[in-house]
């Protein structure tokens, strides 16, 4: 398993994680929550969600589309019995990228939130740190073959290749259709991660 993070890092992904999860709570009893809400079901000052946060807009798409990949991309995560790094890439690959091309609309929204929005402080991701989490469980077996910045290396490049960034470029560029975008980006990642292990044997 991956060492822990550093403490400050991983109190702000908690923190994060903590106002997103109470916002998705409320979206689920049928709410449109007010930050008033969020910060009562979360236990957070105002102050905390807006440095997560800029916007209520921001939160919402960000709650929306967490409650969509908690359908879809965690149970492939969890249910990979494959310890093979690279099938597990695959696999993870496909099922992000398959979920992005369904929530493209809600997609282009939040990267130009985070693309326009204020500069945020160091350390604090804008969006995608789902995307970093599934990453790195999926490569767990393959962490203690690597150095931790070889692995650090190997997640960053993994993460350019899944998500609607990736799907726009292939749709802009060559002019693929969804599907096919996928098998390419799900070749890429396969070849990546096969990359940074054969330079270990």
């Amino acid at each position: 398993m991956r060492p822990a993070e550093p403490g400050r890092v991983a109190q702000r992904n908690r923190t994060r994680k903590a106002i997103v999860d109470a916002t998705m709570r409320l979206m689920a009893a049928g709410q449109t929550p007010s930050i008033a809400d969020v910060v009562q079901a979360a236990e957070v000052s105002r102050r905390t969600i807006y440095l997560y946060f800029p916007t209520l807009e921001q939160l919402l798409l960000d709650a929306t589309l967490g409650a969509l990949s908690q359908n879809t991309i965690d149970p492939v995560v969890g249910a990979s019995t494959s310890g093979d790094a690279i099938t597990r890439i695959e696999h993870l690959s496909r099922a992000v990228n398959a979920l992005s091309a369904k929530t493209m609309r809600l997609g282009r929204s939040l990267i130009r939130l985070t693309v326009e929005g204020d500069k945020r402080r160091s350390g604090s991701p804008r969006r995608g740190y789902r995307r970093i989490e599934w990453i790195e469980q999926s490569l767990e077996s393959a962490y203690h073959s690597l150095t931790r910045k070889e692995f650090d290396r190997l997640v960053s490049a993994l993460s350019v290749l899944m998500g609607w960034e990736p799907l726009i470029v292939l749709k802009d560029l060559r002019g693929l259709e969804p599907k096919e975008a996928e098998d390419v980006l799900a070749f890429a990642a396969r070849a990546v991660v096969d990359a940074a292990l054969r330079a270990k044997r």
